[in-house]
């Protein structure tokens, strides 16, 4: 089973189907199979005649689809020719062997099957609205029953990325199935709107000094507040973020100015970004976006999350948790260790880029007139 295919609708499906792509269709009967089986099983007292009807049925969805009239109920439908399927056969049944008994079945019945039904369909549909990130890691790990590092390798990211993925989805879930399930919903540090946010700012960026490699610190200090929160984050991202907060000119539009510039182009707007999680000690984060499909959330790491924020002016937001002394238990804690500060990295990044420049001003000997090579 494809993950495109999946990820999407029964509709969707359907008009595939119709066009002429046969896994669509495949992936429909194997969505729906089970409750046409059970509410054949119902009928009949027996799973191995249920599957037999399950089918049968299957044989004439291929032959009439196009007769379904709304494609958003191909469960239902299917289901109901299972059912018609299971009492023709139970009739056959009754005339070719008189006086047959029922037969009792540990099978769920109709009302707990047809309730199963509904729940499932409203959790694909609480999946379907999971930002992208978190769907993928879903269907993978809980739908396709890959493994952590499988799922990892799948997408191309770490195994910890993985886990997060699939913590925030869980915490994004649990409001929205709150109704449908005995579990309480656990107060976490996710992007549910039960979470409280905190407006922080970028105060600092530092620098170890005498090693190598040399390690830097994002330092987010809360707005109004004394608390603070280091981050990790590397050398590159280090730099970028330095010199947008000594108000440095880059000399060519930078990855992160590209990125802002294609969002705008498509109508949409970085609303705020968002330091949502500590994990086996790295930070994850993501990028609230409003644009004409409404709002998503995209995951991202927390340097390059707070560079758009800094570049667009849009807010930079923390889990409350996050700036608990415990909940950071065992990360940076100061910047003793780290004490170039935020001017002299972008001093000397300023300083390289006028020394390359020179390099590339200096004229050749070859190509001054008369020079030899």
């Amino acid at each position: 089973m494809g993950f495109s295919e999946a990820g999407k609708s029964d509709a969707d499906l359907v008009r595939e189907a119709l066009a002429g792509d046969k896994e669509p269709l495949a992936e429909l009967l194997r969505r729906h199979w089970d409750t046409a089986v059970f509410l054949a099983a119902r009928v009949l007292g027996s799973a191995e005649l249920a599957r037999d009807a399950a089918q049968e049925a299957a044989i004439a969805v291929l032959t009439d689809l196009d007769r379904l009239r709304s494609p958003d109920r191909f469960g239902a439908w299917f289901c109901g020719i299972a059912l018609n399927v299971s009492r023709r056969w139970l009739r056959q049944l009754r005339t070719e062997v008189p006086g047959l008994p029922d037969r009792p079945s540990e099978l769920p019945g109709p009302a707990e099957t047809a309730e199963a039904a509904d729940i499932s369909a409203r959790v694909h549909r609480a999946v379907a609205a999971l930002p992208d990130g978190q769907r993928q890691a879903v269907l993978l790990f809980y739908l396709q029953g890959l493994s952590h590092r499988e799922v990892a390798a799948d997408l191309d990211i770490s195994v910890g990325a993985v886990k997060a993925r699939l913590h925030q989805a869980r915490a994004a879930l649990a409001p929205r199935l709150a109704q449908i399930t005995d579990i309480p919903e656990v107060m976490t540090v996710t992007t549910t709107d039960a979470t409280e946010w905190i407006d922080t700012t970028v105060t600092e960026i530092r620098r170890s000094q005498g090693q190598d490699p040399r390690w830097h610190i994002m330092i987010l200090h809360e707005r109004g507040g004394e608390r603070r929160l280091p981050i990790s984050i590397g050398p590159a991202e280090a730099t970028a973020l330095a010199l947008i907060l000594e108000s440095v000119e880059f000399p060519r539009p930078s990855i992160y100015k590209l990125a802002i510039s294609l969002a705008e182009a498509s109508g949409a707007r970085i609303q705020e970004v968002r330091i949502t999680q500590l994990l086996d000690q790295v930070f994850y984060a993501c990028v609230v976006i409003r644009g004409p499909g409404g709002r998503q959330e995209i995951d991202a790491r927390p340097s390059d999350a707070v560079t758009l924020a800094l570049a667009t002016g849009a807010p930079i937001r923390v889990d409350r948790q996050l700036l608990d002394p415990a909940a950071t238990a065992g990360h940076l804690k100061d910047s003793v260790s780290f004490p170039v500060a935020t001017a002299d990295i972008a001093a000397e990044t300023q300083q390289r880029l006028r020394d390359q420049m020179r390099l590339h001003e200096q004229p050749r000997c070859h190509d001054q007139p008369g020079g030899k090579i």
